[in-house]
């Protein structure tokens, strides 16, 4: 169903009246038409534009002993709050992505609020979050960019910043993109950058961020990482990740499927997050959809660098596999 979600001050009376009797009244839609004197169908939308507008905010409280047994055994094994998204087995790799992302966006809501800071990792994955959001209104929230988003061929603003937006537009917040490479040719340019003031102030933003949202990015298979297929590493880069044992990257920052990160000479040029620092955030938001994420994934749980996980069901049952091997 289409849901008009132009904004008039006698619809959003409207819509919160008949959201007060249907949740708050337990009334049928039919008792709410007759009171407003309108139609079942009428009420019917004023009920999904709330819905649509963030009006109002639907969460599922389960009782531990109830949490679905393959999220208990991510969340034992881990020590991390997992989210199974069911998808049909037969469903795309988009399709997949797109069910993962539309519960993503809901999440997010119920972790990020009015003072606080959201770090975004740019990506295919979170771009596809960006598209499914849900407008909640805040007071004093920012969005600050992860990681740098420029490359050989472009400065990469325009989809790193489409991808920003749309989340300070979610939540009304304020922005800050982070205008530098994604990867530095040399590292010595990055070290003399990061002494910059205006480059400090955005890193001390990321710093202090309350949540961060991030992909797995991923070499091969399934939907391409847009870092992997956008020109943004060089043949060099692709043969440093090969000898050092990379299996995925978070903002960029590669590392290994043990989690050791340190000591990948690549990531003295990446403009990402110290995965150190990133492990500091209280809530780190993963978001994973198909199975060649699954490497990364892994490397990303040894790391420390997830606190709440969404992944689909076909992969979250390839992640339990490897528990039992």
């Amino acid at each position: 169903m289409s849901v008009d979600l132009s904004p008039t001050e006698h619809k959003l009376d409207d819509a919160i009246r008949a959201v007060r009797m249907y949740y708050f009244q337990d009334l049928t839609m039919e008792a709410i038409a007759r009171e407003m004197r309108t139609s079942r169908s009428t009420v019917s939308r004023l009920i999904s534009y709330a819905k649509a507008t963030g009006l109002i905010e639907i969460r599922l409280r389960t009782p531990h002993e109830r949490v679905p047994g393959i999220e208990q055994r991510i969340a034992s094994a881990y020590g991390i709050t997992a989210h199974v998204v069911p998808v049909p087995e037969t469903a795309s790799e988009l399709e997949t992505l797109d069910q993962v992302a539309r519960f993503s966006a809901r999440l997010l809501n119920t972790l990020f609020d009015s003072d606080m800071i959201l770090g975004i990792a740019w990506g295919t994955t979170i771009n596809a979050v960006s598209k499914h959001l849900v407008p909640k209104p805040t007071v004093n929230a920012q969005v600050v960019q992860l990681n740098g988003a420029g490359n050989t061929r472009t400065t990469g603003i325009d989809y790193a910043s489409q991808i920003v937006h749309r989340f300070a537009a979610a939540y009304g917040a304020r922005v800050q993109q982070f205008p530098v490479p994604t990867l530095f040719d040399y590292p010595e340019t990055k070290r003399a950058l990061w002494r910059e003031r205006s480059i400090r102030r955005v890193l001390d933003l990321q710093q202090r961020a309350d949540v961060a949202l991030f992909g797995i990015g991923a070499v091969e298979g399934g939907v391409p990482s847009h870092v992997y297929s956008a020109g943004y590493l060089e043949r060099r880069d692709f043969a440093a990740i090969k000898q050092a044992g990379v299996v995925g990257d978070v903002a960029t920052v590669f590392y290994r499927l043990d989690g050791s990160y340190e000591d990948i000479s690549l990531n003295e040029r990446a403009s990402g997050p110290d995965l150190a620092l990133l492990r500091k955030v209280r809530h780190r938001m993963c978001v994973v959809a198909g199975e060649n994420k699954l490497l990364g994934l892994r490397g990303a749980l040894a790391a420390g660098l997830v606190s709440e996980l969404v992944i689909d069901e076909l992969s979250a049952n390839a992640l339990v596999r490897t528990l039992d091997a």
